[in-house]
């Protein structure tokens, strides 16, 4: 068990770490030739200019003013300088939402943030300290515990947590007044904080500018017709089902094979720059390569020459792979997006059932054209429901065989349990300076280096489950890893270090007591979360703001493939808002810190350290590197305050056991409502607020269309979205846009369909429902 040299072992390695990337960032980002590593948003915008353009030979790779070093730190203040609305315009609603949820709540006078303070945890932290870290200092339990449990380890620390105040004691009173104050403060505050969002969301959308996604659905299984193509099918139904509204649409093509050509091309094309900057450098001398895997096998040859022809071969084969999908019909698939003449009636269309068969013609609001994932469009709609059962057993699976590294960092967090079992091992725990190091740094170190692959397992199973948005892929990703940071980091770490500090008892008590066991161990368990905090929270988040990878692999590509202006453009790695990975990780601590508020108040000053940091450093990277992908207008925000009710359940569920096994059924039984009320609350908030995030309500969509046609009364619509959802691969395509215009000079006459053509002869009353649609499509 880690004691409180442990810990301050742990803290100091953390902080010393904190500060060295904090000082080399602050050192780094000044130099002229890191400029674009660490302001990039400001140059994908044109504000910029590159410091390193002019001036002396020297100025233009290190910054020579002694003032700006005097003033290294002056990004801090200007980082919290940018008022909130500023910052929506400047980085988006998305953006803006994400950095409020570390701070869940500030108090606004006007456009001034006036209390910066953390709104959940600062004001729990001080009541915890006030009145339940002196009721448990005092309760005089330890020491009994010590000598009646000779099995148990303890630590300092242990002291100031539940575990000190004796089972049946009235002092445990105090806890359950405070859960029930923690409870109705955090539940006042996302009550809050959903109708600031709410309001800020509407407003938004009211402000925001036209996009093409207000305008167009994606249709998704649309059914076979034996006499149409996709296209034609998708045109009739929309002209008769939406006359007045229906504008256009726009085919989905299965284009995987196309897209991996590109993207092959595009690194063939850099090796080629690659090799012709290094003749450059040298002109008397050829650059040579193997013709093998990566070059690395093969015979040598002339590598501008091989690369050229690699080229020119791939080219032809793209070409003709373009023109394959164009018109091959089963390269269509059965999806279309549907555009249409105002956002009321794409409204109307994504918010409807389209057929009487829930099957067929399912509609959804389309992503914004740069949240397309266009690769999982090709998808069959019939696959979905397999592969999504498919993943979620791989998902299961993937759960519990990380239970293994969980249970060895908790050998590391424990290892005066393991040492009973391992007594050999107990010459080299003894001693002081290595004894501190493993329990209060290497288990946090470790626990993090086992979660470094975990986002891109994640990510590409539910890219595997069909997804056809970034968004919805990131919110999926952060689902599972959510889930996974609950079972295994967790859950996982409780179970596993109970069970190996208990082992003995585990074994020969009977199954009755074990609960008991478990429950006694939660608040011994706060040194591990304490040390994982300082590890993850702490030196990680500092870590972010260096960006050591995307400076090294920036300086790489300035060395080797960068040639012109536009190549700098490109070496640049602006980066994101990683969510998938990001928001689980505040949702974990905001469950350590719901659950440790009544049992273990002493990791709470540590968790709120993390929010303060991380709200200033990821505040940093939003206005000046990050630049979004996609816009979603905050609609992730009923998901973060479901699971924080999820958290608060959570933490209600163990403080109820933990007293079980504290001998206090009368004192539980008071306790009993507050999950019920949480759950309320919960529902409450969900039909309050939560349809403003999944629905465009039609009244605010005719205000904006009925603005718009009175200020755009020329705005050419179909000429703005005609081009919104073509798959890049066929942008700028000749034998895309012939298909196009053919379509269009079909459609805009008054011929027969081949629905009519093909049924002329058998069904005369088939042909004249085609020609009464024909006639609305003429309209």
């Amino acid at each position: 068990m880690a004691t409180l040299s442990d810990i301050g072992v742990s803290a100091a390695i953390n902080c010393l770490s904190a500060i060295l990337f904090l000082v080399a960032f602050a050192i780094l980002r000044l130099q002229p030739i890191n400029d674009r590593v660490y302001f990039p948003k400001w140059y994908i915008k044109g504000i910029r200019d590159s410091p390193t353009s002019s001036g002396a030979f020297v100025k233009k790779f290190v910054n020579l003013d002694v003032n700006m070093y005097l003033k290294f730190l002056n990004w801090m203040p200007a980082a919290l300088r940018m008022p909130e609305p500023e910052l929506i315009e400047h980085a988006g609603l998305d953006s803006a939402v994400y950095i409020r949820i570390y701070l869940l709540g500030l108090e606004w006078n006007d456009e001034i943030a006036v209390n910066f303070s953390l709104k959940i945890f600062f004001p729990i932290t001080l009541l915890s300290f006030a009145v339940l870290v002196p009721v448990n200092y005092t309760g005089g339990n330890f020491e009994a515990m010590k000598t009646n449990t000779t099995d148990l380890t303890y630590s300092d620390i242990d002291k100031l947590s539940i575990s000190n105040v004796a089972p049946g004691s009235s002092r445990l009173y105090a806890h359950i007044g405070m859960a029930y104050v923690f409870t109705f403060w955090t539940c006042y505050t996302l009550y809050r904080e959903y109708m600031i969002v709410a309001k800020m969301r509407l407003h938004f959308i009211a402000a925001e500018r036209r996009r093409p996604d207000q305008f167009t659905v994606l249709v998704r299984n649309v059914p076979p017709d034996a006499d149409e193509s996709v296209s034609e099918h998708v045109d009739h139904f929309f002209c008769v089902n939406h006359p007045d509204h229906y504008l256009l649409h726009q085919v989905v093509y299965n284009a995987i094979t196309l897209a991996d050509m590109v993207l092959e091309k595009k690194t063939l094309q850099n090796w080629l720059t690659y090799y012709t900057n290094k003749h450059e450098r040298h002109p008397n001398k050829r650059p040579t390569t193997k013709t093998g895997f990566w070059g690395l096998w093969g015979r040598n040859v002339d590598a501008i020459d091989f690369y050229r022809e690699q080229i020119e071969t791939l080219s032809k084969k793209e070409e003709a792979e373009r023109e394959r999908v164009l018109n091959d019909p089963n390269a269509i698939m059965p999806a279309a997006f549907v555009s249409f003449r105002s956002r009321w009636g794409a409204a109307v269309c994504a918010q409807t059932d389209q057929s009487h068969n829930p099957t067929k013609w399912l509609t959804q609001w389309a992503p914004e054209p740069r949240d397309v994932y266009w690769d999982n469009l090709a998808i069959p709609y019939v696959e979905l429901k397999l592969r999504r059962l498919l993943m979620a057993v791989a998902l299961f699976g993937l759960t519990f065989c990380f239970m293994v590294p969980i249970a060895f960092v908790q050998t590391l967090a424990n290892i005066e349990g393991i040492q009973k079992v391992l007594p050999f091992l107990k010459p080299l725990i003894q001693m002081g300076s290595v004894k501190s190091l493993i329990q209060g740094y290497l288990p946090g170190i470790i626990l993090k280096i086992f979660l470094i692959l975990l986002p891109t397992i994640i990510m590409t199973m539910s890219k595997i489950e069909g997804f056809t948005a970034h968004s919805a892929l990131e919110t999926r990703s952060a689902e599972k890893y959510h889930l996974f940071l609950l079972v295994n980091v967790f859950l996982g770490s409780i179970i596993t270090g109970t069970a190996l500090q208990q082992l003995k008892q585990f074994m020969n008590q009977s199954p009755t007591e074990i609960p008991k066991t478990v429950g006694v161990s939660i608040p011994m368990k706060a040194t591990f979360f304490i040390t994982y905090v300082m590890v993850d929270g702490w030196s990680g988040v500092a870590a972010e703001i260096l960006r050591l990878v995307p400076l090294i692999v920036f300086h790489l590509k300035n060395a080797f493939l960068v040639k012109t202006d536009e190549d700098r453009e490109e070496a640049m790695d602006a980066g994101s808002l990683t969510w998938s990975v990001s928001e689980p990780r505040i949702q974990l601590y905001f469950l350590l810190g719901l659950v440790y508020s009544t049992v273990t108040p002493i990791l709470l000053p540590f968790i709120v350290v993390f929010f303060a940091f991380a709200y200033l450093v990821f505040r940093h990277q939003i206005i000046n590197v990050y630049c979004q992908k996609y816009e979603s207008g905050a609609t992730f925000w009923p998901d973060v305050h479901r699971k924080i009710i999820i958290g608060l359940l959570i933490s209600q569920f163990l403080f109820l056991g933990l007293l079980n096994t504290k001998k206090a059924t009368n004192a539980t039984f008071f306790l009993i409502p507050l999950p019920i009320l949480t759950f309320w609350f919960f529902k409450v908030c969900k039909g309050r607020f939560e349809s403003q995030f999944r629905r465009f309500p039609l009244e605010d969509a005719m205000k904006k269309d009925t603005l718009e046609r009175a200020t755009e009364p020329n705005l050419n619509l179909k000429l703005y979205l005609q081009d919104a959802y073509v798959h890049p691969v066929f942008k700028g395509s000749t034998e895309f846009e012939r298909l196009r215009v053919a379509d269009e000079e079909e459609n805009s006459q008054l011929v027969a369909t081949r629905r009519i053509v093909h049924r002329r002869g058998n069904q005369e009353v088939q042909q004249d429902s085609s020609e009464d649609i024909m006639g609305i499509s003429a309209v």
